[in-house]
């Protein structure tokens, strides 16, 4: 089955009821999504198929009717996303595990609020789970992202 990731057409051979993450990792190679609870309560596999939020651990690959972007996709060649700056610039990771989740569903966040306040951010977020408990370096991150993508 033919599937774009990250704006490359990939050739996949796989069972179309293989959940997408695992057609992502271990077919694909493309590891920033990550396995964590297996029925989308955590966040952490977090893609987007044509900008919309999915976790990929429960999608399977057959109903992927879209382009999959993953936290590798986003930005520029040369540039980070905004939020991956403000994350850097936030020092939100401690393990980094869930970060690629995070950091994808705040990125879908500010393209539905460009200006979110402390209750939008976590309303939406609530969903990714922190084992590390950075959820205050991530609302300032989701902060900083919001400034910079506001004046650019």
């Amino acid at each position: 089955m033919q599937i774009t990731i990250n704006g490359n057409v990939r050739e996949l051979d796989v069972d179309p009821e293989m959940p997408l993450l695992w057609a992502l990792r271990d077919v694909a190679g493309v590891l920033g999504p990550k396995f964590g609870c297996g029925i989308a309560a955590c966040g952490a596999c977090t893609v987007f198929i044509d900008g919309q939020p999915v976790r990929s651990c429960v999608m399977p690959v057959g109903q992927v009717s879209g382009a999959v972007t993953t936290i590798e996709g986003l930005g520029e060649p040369d540039a980070l996303h905004p939020v991956q700056q403000a994350w850097i610039d936030e020092q939100v990771p401690q393990c980094g595990y869930c970060q690629a989740g995070q950091i994808m569903s705040a990125v879908a966040l500010l393209a539905e609020i460009p200006n979110p306040t402390d209750e939008d951010i976590d309303k939406a977020m609530s969903g990714n789970l922190c084992r590390c408990g950075t959820y205050p370096r991530i609302r300032a991150a989701v902060k900083r992202a919001a400034r910079s993508m506001g004046e650019a």
